[in-house]
């Protein structure tokens, strides 16, 4: 083989194979699709609250009705997100390791909160659980009131966000092997023993991940909760709800305040599901 012919092989066997060409054109494109669906439309909401002082952008986000709002919003969250924590590893590690009739049924369930409207969830909710509804009306008369309190608020929580811990923790435990299992049980470990140190230390990290997605989702969610919730103010008002408030009220520059905060909470919770999914991936040997 001529000289050249080796030259050429040689210079181009180290080169990644790429689909799309163009790395300039790429990043260029993403950039701009980024700016005009995302920077831009956050940036317009910061820049809004620059007609406010800092006297009064405090004022705005720290009044007693908002940080009211606030403990809800982020309490209920934090709540729904551990419940879905236990019951999501629970119903994943079910999908994963046990057959059983109508298991397809199961496993298609565990999407539907993904694909139904928020505010049919929320109807739903609270046509199940209010005074006069098809559970409600056994509890209530024992003094247990599900919807239109706080307690609304933590149900709807869980339910849009079961899915975030099943699916990220399901394809985990299918990825486990079983023989580690096994080898723990023969060494005469129990089955906790065999759960607390071998299978939980290698779902951790996707659990953890889950839980916060979960918890990311809740924070935002509006739509399921209003429903159920009743929105009293100081009881069961939640962040959202103030910012549509004060948008009705003609308060613009008071609604983007308290928007401005949820979206750096938001922001910072993006950031740590990010380092968990980094951490997830150091520990599995993947690539970051």
């Amino acid at each position: 083989m001529p000289s050249h012919s080796l030259s050429l092989a040689g210079s181009g066997r180290g080169k990644p194979h790429r689909v799309l060409p163009g790395f300039n054109l790429a990043l260029g494109y993403t950039v701009l699709y980024l700016s005009l669906i995302v920077l831009i439309p956050l940036s317009a909401l910061v820049f809004k609250t620059f007609s406010l002082s800092w006297g009064q952008f405090w004022d705005a986000v720290t009044g007693e009705r908002v940080m009211a709002s606030y403990r809800l919003t982020f309490g209920a969250s934090l709540i729904a997100a551990l419940v879905n924590g236990v019951l999501g590893l629970l119903v994943a590690w079910v999908l994963v390791r046990y057959d059983f009739v109508g298991k397809q049924w199961v496993d298609a369930l565990v999407d539907l909160p993904f694909a139904l409207p928020t505010a049919v969830a929320g109807i739903s909710l609270t046509a199940l659980l209010a005074g006069n509804g098809w559970v409600g009306q056994y509890l209530e008369p024992l003094g247990i009131q599900l919807a239109f309190n706080p307690n609304g608020v933590v149900i709807a929580l869980i339910f849009i966000g079961l899915p975030f811990v099943v699916r990220t923790v399901q394809p985990v435990l299918e990825d486990t092997e079983q023989e580690l299992e096994e080898a723990a049980t023969c060494l005469g470990a129990t089955r906790w023993q065999t759960f607390s140190r071998v299978i939980l230390p290698t779902i951790f990290p996707a659990l953890l991940t889950g839980f916060a997605m979960a918890f990311a989702r809740a924070v935002g969610e509006y739509g399921s909760v209003i429903f159920i919730a009743g929105n009293m103010p100081m009881v069961s008002e939640i962040t959202p709800l103030i910012i549509i408030g004060k948008l009705e009220q003609y308060d613009y520059a008071g609604a983007t305040a308290v928007a401005v905060v949820m979206l750096a909470m938001s922001f910072m919770l993006l950031l740590f599901i990010n380092a968990l999914q980094a951490w997830q991936r150091q520990r599995s040997g993947a690539p970051v």
